[in-house]
């Protein structure tokens, strides 16, 4: 079992900024990647990255977001710009998936709510 911790998560205006931060206790190699989700859309991937640096992300937030990761210190980031308020959500960290699945590891989340 990998443990996720996330942070980096809070409540910005329009337009602007966050990055949040993944930190894994174990599972250095695994794919890693951020989800969100809300009670009416269940969980749904918004960036992923393999261990050698492959990227997938969502349309909505191709060219806003960027998601990268350290592997000496077992953490994944994802930089958040331009933020919309429809980027609201609670934001998961998740590893042991793919490019396109989730695997069977998850963090808490961390909230971010974007509002004028």
């Amino acid at each position: 079992q990998v443990q996720l911790v996330e942070s980096g998560g809070g409540l910005v205006q329009p337009g602007e900024s966050l990055t949040l931060t993944c930190s894994a206790n174990s599972g250095r190699d695994m794919t890693k990647g951020w989800y969100r989700g809300t009670s009416d859309i269940g969980r749904e991937l918004v960036a992923a990255i393999t261990s050698g640096g492959a990227t997938k992300y969502r349309d909505s937030v191709k060219g806003r977001f960027t998601i990268s990761r350290d592997n000496v210190k077992n953490e994944v980031y994802l930089q958040m710009n331009s933020l919309r308020p429809e980027d609201s959500a609670a934001y998961f960290c998740n590893a042991g998936g793919s490019l396109y699945f989730p695997g069977n590891n998850w963090g808490q989340g961390t909230r971010v709510t974007v509002s004028s």
